[in-house]
């Protein structure tokens, strides 16, 4: 997401979407920036003059924020100062997402139901523009997967829960970038038609299939929550391909389709919550 050669008065991060006519703040644009990049990073920390570069920004402007943050506790620095990385503030905030959301508290009860039915890894998911985002994860105890963190984001097109919620949404409504589609394994869509064709099928069958597209040697059945039209949330279950027999893929199958029903007869939010776009 490099900034690096575009218009130095032009404000990074800007967010896709804006109210029309409203303009964006530059200062809260630029934090937003900063702690999209250090969070893109993880483990991997940044140096002042990294970031100021990645962003466009003057260094001095770049250090003035990054002090702040970090006195704020959203970004953390090593004893030297020469080093950061995300806070512990952001890990608080992304838990009071996940905490006040009713949609998310109603269905861990059925995650559980459907990891004890199956012992396999299952998912809950949010449509975020072009990717999806974990929001909730019941790992199964038989193998590790190191793509399933809540928080995690993963392209729509590469996997199980960004294609069933793809498949909701007409041809022209999809939100992909432009141009050839990112690959996590050789078995990911990487053109847009193929793409296309994949959906068609999702459509006739009710869920998605991903073989190989996010995780080599993993399988992923993805299952829409129809709750909200077009949906944004989905359900999946991951299973090793070097376990996954047809008639185990049939259970799966049906015991998803299972919990998803019992997921959308759930009654809606309470009268007077908040609906959130």
């Amino acid at each position: 997401m490099s900034q690096s050669g575009t218009d130095p008065g032009a404000v990074p991060g800007a967010v896709p979407g804006a109210a029309a006519g409203v303009r964006g703040v530059k200062s809260a644009l630029r934090t937003v920036a900063l702690l999209e990049l250090l969070a893109q990073r993880a483990d991997r920390p940044a140096r002042l003059d990294e970031l100021a570069e990645e962003l466009g920004v003057p260094r001095s402007s770049m250090y003035q924020l990054l002090r702040t943050l970090v006195d704020c506790g959203w970004v953390r620095t090593d004893t030297t100062g020469s080093l950061y990385g995300i806070g512990i503030r952001t890990l608080l905030t992304g838990t009071s997402y996940l905490d006040g959301d009713a949609r998310v508290c109603a269905i861990r009860p059925y995650l559980d139901e459907a990891s004890d039915a199956l012992g396999e890894t299952i998912h809950l998911a949010r449509l975020d523009g072009s990717h999806v985002v974990y929001l909730a994860t019941r790992e199964s105890h038989e193998y590790l997967r190191t793509i399933s963190r809540v928080g995690r984001r993963v392209p729509a097109h590469a996997g199980a829960l960004g294609k069933a919620l793809l498949a909701e949404r007409l041809g022209g409504e999809l939100p992909l970038p432009e141009g050839p589609l990112a690959a996590y394994t050789p078995a990911a869509h990487t053109d847009r038609a193929a793409l296309l064709v994949d959906l068609e099928r999702v459509r006739e069958r009710g869920y998605a299939i991903d073989r190989e597209e996010t995780v080599t040697g993993i399988a992923g059945f993805g299952f829409a929550l129809r709750y909200d039209v077009p949906a944004v949330d989905a359900i999946s279950c991951s299973v090793p391909v070097a376990r996954l027999t047809d008639d185990h893929e049939s259970r799966v199958v049906s015991v998803m389709r299972e919990i998803r029903t019992k997921i959308e007869s759930l009654p809606a939010p309470v009268s007077g919550a908040p609906d959130w776009r």
